[in-house]
């Protein structure tokens, strides 16, 4: 596998870890993909809810909460460090602002389109910029907007695809339409960030459902210098999330993973269980709002709250929360440790290099 670059950072092992919140992938799992050699990632969603202790309100906790989690992980590891962000938060511009005060070495930000994320930059700031996008359009946009507003590009693209887990930017009716296949979307990806090329090199890196190491040999043979994988990361023994979070996935079946409705406002993948069960009967209707952490979310109106639910399921609790997962995610069939799973992917690459 070759190595890549996010502006000034070399990527050695050309694998950027999933953001997963809420509490899945923080310092623990960050730190671990960071030593291999990837890009380990820490999800910016619902961390007041993981430092309650902290003073302060909601928001003021998510701000310590990020904090910590970025100084804990660079005790752990001298590799590259990430923050997801969504847009789509409430308090995107307080998390966006801190990982960049913390020196945090990249930000990806989706679940929306991030057009004014370059205007948190400093004169200083060592932060990579780098835009999720699930279609050409959205890559076009945010690299025109950057350019003319801030004349600055993205340092990389994430182009996720259809089988992602988690919030997705497809309608329904076209997620399993092969037109909007990853396939399909990252030579026209591959394009936009081509025709930027005399100005700034933006290496394209594919994402959703991702899940072996042949998969990488052949989004890479596409033209990608490297992959978002988060699924597989779920099982193992450094991931954040509870240990009964991580069994959920390695006894799923491909039959348990299936399109919900968010209140976030997209569709979403997760592993069924009896919470979502519970949701589609109508017996988990939220009674009040304490966080507001979604700007799109209504309580009034909406089935569940997400926060808690996705916190519930991390903690292990998976009566009052559920998992989301990528569409392969039922191939796991254990918990091992990140350096095990990155071993496989090198061989499995290794071997469909040999073969083609």
């Amino acid at each position: 596998m070759k190595s890549f670059f996010i502006g000034k950072y070399e990527i050695k092992l050309p694998i950027i870890q999933g953001g997963m919140g809420v509490g899945v992938s923080l310092s623990g799992l960050a730190s671990a993909v960071a030593n291999e050699g990837g890009v380990g990632v820490i999800s910016a969603a619902g961390l007041g809810l993981l430092y309650p202790n902290v003073a302060g309100s909601y928001m003021e906790k998510c701000i310590q909460g990020l904090r910590e989690e970025i100084r804990k992980t660079r005790e752990k590891t001298r590799g590259v460090i990430g923050v997801n962000i969504m847009v789509a938060l409430s308090n995107f511009s307080d998390m966006v602002r801190t990982a960049i005060a913390e020196k945090t070495d990249v930000i990806f930000a989706g679940a929306g389109l991030p057009l004014d994320l370059p205007s948190y930059l400093q004169k200083d700031s060592k932060t990579m910029l780098v835009p999720i996008v699930s279609s050409s359009r959205a890559a076009r946009l945010i690299c025109d907007k950057w350019k003319n507003n801030f004349n600055y590009l993205p340092d990389a693209i994430v182009v996720e695809g259809p089988k992602a887990g988690g919030h997705l930017g497809f309608k329904n009716n076209q997620i399993e339409d092969e037109h909007f296949s990853l396939e399909q979307i990252i030579p026209e990806v591959l394009e936009v960030a081509n025709s930027y090329q005399e100005e700034k090199n933006i290496p394209v890196i594919a994402a959703g459902g991702i899940a072996t190491g042949e998969d990488i040999a052949r989004f890479m043979k596409m033209g990608v210098a490297g992959v978002q994988m988060g699924s597989i990361f779920v099982p193992t023994e450094e991931c954040d999330a509870a240990e009964a979070f991580k069994k959920v996935y390695v006894d799923a079946h491909e039959e348990d993973i299936r399109i919900i409705q968010s209140p976030v406002g997209m569709p979403g993948r997760a592993l069924d269980g009896e919470f979502i069960q519970r949701v589609a009967e109508g017996k988990e209707k939220p009674k009040k709002c304490p966080f507001h952490c979604i700007r799109t979310c209504d309580y009034t109106k909406s089935p569940y709250c997400i926060i808690m639910a996705l916190y519930n399921a991390a903690k292990g609790n998976m009566r009052k929360g559920y998992a989301f997962a990528g569409k392969n995610a039922y191939l796991a069939e254990k918990i091992s440790s990140v350096k095990d799973v990155v071993e496989r992917l090198k061989a499995d690459f290794a071997q469909a290099i040999a073969k083609a």
